[in-house]
């Protein structure tokens, strides 16, 4: 059963209710032009990853400026992504089983649809799905660029299964999906440049394979928040799929730009409001909002706006706070807004967006938007 919305349009932020999770629409929008200008500038593709937000709103507010469609991780999120007008998906993964190769062929029907493959019987369940939708989709071989997870492992054996896409009626080769997810936390600026540089080899490699038998990519795509601006610089990737940045949680804000220091190129716009609900013990506050609410598993949030307040305990509903010699005292009832450590596993514990307009403090309440692909891991 879902929630019932925790706030309504034209309250004060400072009335919603908590655990809440709340965007400051002010940044968000800020986040999403400063992507979109580098797009415009770079004239590369933006494909932002709907796994972040799980919202066709947040999607649309994203092609309104620019981006080419969605990534997604599952059907399921395709599915949702595609029932609020979004026209082209990319399932930045491998699908297989009978009944979800049906589900995606069918969305196909309605959008232009892409998904991953690394192995031949992704590659014929893609085929007897489309062939029996009467459809077509375009499929990416998904390239090992070090992140050791998905991905055929040689140049070799990404031409043998572009091959196979290309012969199989119903589908087209549409290139690589190169994404290194384990260099986005790289924290050093020249280490994870050369994580990507790493990564660019590879992908060079195969592109190279590929033209020798008469085969182009139409995309080389992946990249994150942490890393897109090093595949641009390369050269070689051609579409970027970007998610957190329009969010930007306390774990991505720790990379070190080329000075050392912090990166702050996006601006923390998801928090998730909490209240105290305990006070007895001086020095320390419990909140509302334990793991059930923010996500632990790329570290504790952080508080905003509070120095000398820290956050140094979760269980299911309760975080604890430790109230450093400088923080003044937090009493029964006062609001603590909370950054999450990784926004996506985050957001995928609420119903509800509410987005702030005017700052968290002082601000009003100008949307209330619903997680509309929370819990779609089909």
């Amino acid at each position: 059963m879902t929630q019932p919305p925790p706030a309504r349009v034209g309250e004060p932020a400072v009335s919603i209710d908590t655990p809440a999770l709340v965007i400051d629409l002010d940044a968000f929008e800020r986040n999403l032009d400063r992507m979109a200008a580098f797009g415009r500038e770079t004239g590369i593709r933006i494909r932002p990853h709907a796994k972040t937000h799980k919202s066709p709103i947040v999607a649309r507010l994203q092609i309104e400026r620019g981006a080419v469609g969605q990534c997604c991780q599952k059907v399921g999120e395709a599915e949702v992504l595609v029932a609020g007008g979004v026209t082209d998906v990319l399932v930045s993964n491998q699908i297989v089983g009978t009944a979800k190769c049906a589900r995606l062929a069918a969305l196909a029907r309605r959008a232009r649809i892409g998904v991953c493959a690394d192995h031949p019987d992704q590659v014929d369940g893609y085929a007897h799905a489309a062939r029996t939708a009467g459809v077509v989709l375009h499929v990416l071989v998904e390239i090992d660029v070090g992140a050791a997870r998905c991905g055929v492992p040689t140049a070799e054996a990404a031409v043998a299964l572009a091959q196979r896409i290309e012969a199989a009626e119903h589908l087209i080769f549409d290139g690589l999906q190169a994404y290194h997810g384990s260099a986005q936390h790289i924290r050093g600026h020249g280490e994870r440049r050369q994580a990507i540089a790493n990564a660019g080899d590879r992908v060079r490699a195969a592109m190279e394979s590929l033209s020798a038998v008469g085969l182009s990519c139409r995309t080389v795509g992946g990249a994150g928040t942490g890393s897109f601006r090093f595949e641009t610089a390369h050269g070689l990737w051609n579409e970027l799929q970007p998610g957190s940045y329009c969010f930007m949680d306390a774990d991505y804000a720790q990379n070190l730009d080329t000075e050392g220091a912090e990166r702050g190129e996006f601006e923390h716009a998801l928090f998730v409001a909490s209240t105290v609900m305990s006070a007895a013990a001086p020095g320390l506050a419990v909140l509302d909002a334990g793991h059930k609410a923010s996500a632990i598993d790329s570290g504790l949030p952080s508080v905003w706006l509070l120095p000398d307040v820290h956050y140094v305990g979760a269980s299911d509903e309760h975080g604890k706070l430790s109230l450093g010699a400088g923080a003044a005292r937090l009493g029964l009832g006062d609001r603590v807004w909370l950054i999450p450590g990784h926004v996506d596993p985050t957001v995928n514990l609420h119903d509800w967006y509410v987005g702030v307009r005017g700052g968290l403090e002082t601000g009003v309440v100008e949307a209330v938007w619903p997680v509309a692909a929370r819990g779609r891991m089909d």
